[in-house]
């Protein structure tokens, strides 16, 4: 039987795990053993009982739990003093960025530690039900609006009064990918009138279908790429995008950025001189802060007010909404578990198509091409 232990999450803002009682039975099921930390699920307002009641064990020693295991299940990459934990040639799945923790992936190659990335799920179609970026990026795409709502000191929405009538809050979305597409519906459900840029045509009928408007900018480059994601944009079109853009939000209330390359820093899209033209008491919240972000100005988990905008550079923002960002994370890993069992083991299988997608580190080799070049750069 494979053992897989939970550990409770240890990285500052974080609130999520990786298992529900829901997938934990499914699991337990499947034929693994499975161990939680105690308290691992308390953010996420999940008792240690509801975890017994369908069979987990409760432990309240991670050092030992973690030896013992052969399967550690994770939301964020692991900190070095649980790395250090885990016995060699174990089994690690997270929710890893390699580009931001190269230091880890030399880690795990030197203790020979398996590790399956999240956010290395290939987008086929047999893997959607394992999609946690955009499972994930759907909560962050709605919390992002909640966010810049409060900021903003006006309405979203029409209203006429008996004193007079008041406009509807103007919104700027720059990146049509699954955050911002959740961003559109939910700043339109707000009331607000909702403009979206992204370098994609093909998101246009999208944009269009839930009642925004899609800023144009005409070229002749391709910019997507296999997996349905953004490539990295030359930069005549980026100062294309960038003016005419920046006459949107010179009229915004709120911009609203999701624009991300995968393995890349996030494109700087909003440079000063573009912050400065914008209304004073408008709000910029940036989604790419993670990865450098899309405005010159972001602070990585700060509010900052910079020429009369507010400009938030919140990190983590599904953790947020810890209940149903554990719920959808830990389905998307059952189903990645699921999707790797055969005859009631984990079965690491490198020629099959997920597997190979996601595959970080084994037996003490970086299989992933952009790490491996990162790392050897």
């Amino acid at each position: 039987m494979t053992q897989v232990f939970v550990p409770k999450e240890i990285r500052e803002l974080e609130k999520r795990v990786a298992v529900t009682p829901e997938t934990v039975k499914k699991l337990i099921g499947t034929g693994y053993g499975i161990t939680v930390e105690s308290g691992a699920g308390l953010a996420s307002h999940i008792n240690d009982d509801e975890y017994t009641k369908v069979g987990a064990v409760i432990s309240p020693d991670a050092a030992k739990s973690y030896g013992e295991a052969d399967l550690i299940l994770k939301v964020q990459a692991p900190e070095p003093q649980e790395v250090a934990q885990i016995k060699e040639g174990a089994v690690l799945v997270t929710h890893l960025v390699p580009n931001n923790e190269l230091d880890l992936v030399k880690t795990l190659m030197a203790r020979k530690i398996s590790c399956f990335s999240m956010n290395l799920i290939p987008r086929i179609t047999i893997a959607q039900k394992m999609d946690s970026l955009s499972s994930q990026a759907s909560l962050a795409g709605y919390k992002a609006v909640l966010i810049g709502a409060n900021h903003l000191a006006k309405y979203f929405p029409l209203l006429m009064t008996a004193a007079g009538t008041i406009t509807p809050a103007r919104v700027v979305i720059l990146g049509a990918g699954v955050a911002g597409l959740m961003a559109i519906a939910t700043a339109r459900r707000l009331g607000a009138t909702v403009e979206v840029s992204d370098v994609r045509m093909a998101v246009k009928e999208q944009v269009e279908s839930l009642g925004a408007k899609f800023i144009m900018v005409e070229t002749d480059e391709d910019m997507e790429d296999a997996g349905g994601y953004a490539k990295e944009q030359s930069e005549d079109f980026l100062r294309l995008q960038r003016e005419e853009v920046g006459k949107r939000m010179a009229l915004a209330d709120v911009v609203i950025t999701t624009a991300l390359i995968p393995g890349r820093p996030a494109p700087r899209l909003i440079e000063e001189n573009i912050v400065q033209g914008m209304k004073p008491g408008s709000v910029i919240v940036d989604l790419a802060v993670e990865q450098g972000g899309n405005c010159v100005l972001s602070e990585p988990g700060s509010t900052v007010v910079k020429h009369g905008v507010t400009i938030v550079g919140e990190l983590n923002l599904p953790s947020m909404i810890q209940v149903h960002a554990s719920q959808l994370y830990a389905r998307n890993l059952m189903a990645f578990m699921l999707h790797m069992t055969k005859d009631g083991q984990f079965n690491v299988d490198t020629e099959e198509a997920v597997t190979d997608g996601a595959l970080l580190t084994h037996e003490g080799a970086c299989r992933h091409e952009a790490t491996q070049k990162a790392l050897e750069g």
